[in-house]
């Protein structure tokens, strides 16, 4: 008989370029009849377009999506009709989550970046990593502006982060658009959260909040053609 299962995952912490992995990797474990994604959605995120996934509005509250998904993971194992609880989340705070839960007979598969301590991937009863699965997702487009604009945005970063930590999100679209007169809104994406968080391969960047930084990857880069 094919197990329950549940899928969820911490729309703060993964990138909505791996949603079609992440649900690929769920289906393998169970059957899955519960599959959300969390996050505060008052933030502009491609997590909006999964449709494959229930969104749960966590709000602004500190660990506000850590929390209402450990509420819902253990609602669901307190229930005992579901079997397998698949976390995707490359955060080590959910360790004490994946000890409950197995403790209550529950195999749990941790999914997550390279990025993923150690403590998460033990926790687990399985763990696996995501990799760099979303790079064929990345469409560039012919005549060479997602190049170039990638390119113009490497060099704002480089020239405003400190000691390999970065630049504020916050002000990456005002110098953008002082030095380039680009607007993200002009995009597809919409907004810069959107459009970086949608190029893993390219860009590695923090949590939403109101401090949260953005790197460039120079190995992303030394791959593009």
């Amino acid at each position: 008989m094919t197990r329950r299962a549940a899928l969820l995952v911490d729309g703060d912490n993964v990138s909505a370029a791996y949603q079609d992995d992440i649900h690929k990797i769920g289906t393998q474990f169970g059957r899955l009849d519960i599959v959300r994604v969390f996050l505060n959605a008052q933030i502009n995120s491609l997590w909006h377009d999964a449709t494959a996934y229930r969104l749960v509005h966590t709000g602004t509250g500190k660990n506000a999506t850590d929390l209402m998904l450990a509420i819902d993971a253990m609602e669901f194992a307190l229930r005992g009709n579901i079997e397998v609880m698949v976390i995707a989340s490359s955060d080590g705070d959910f360790v004490h989550l994946h000890h409950r839960l197995r403790e209550y007979g529950l195999t749990t598969v941790g999914i997550g970046e390279a990025k993923a301590p150690g403590g998460i991937r033990g926790a687990c009863s399985e763990f696996i990593e995501l990799s760099f699965a979303p790079i064929r997702k990345q469409v560039t487009p012919a005549n060479g502006a997602g190049k170039d604009l990638d390119c113009k945005i490497r060099k704002i970063i480089a020239a405003n982060s400190v000691n390999g930590a970065g630049m504020r999100l916050t002000i990456l679209g005002a110098k953008m658009h002082r030095q380039h007169s680009i607007k993200i809104s002009e995009h597809k994406e919409r907004t810069w959260r959107g459009y970086l968080s949608a190029r893993p391969n390219l860009y590695d960047l923090d949590p939403a909040g109101p401090d949260a930084h953005v790197r460039f990857k120079p190995e992303g880069f030394a791959r593009q053609p």
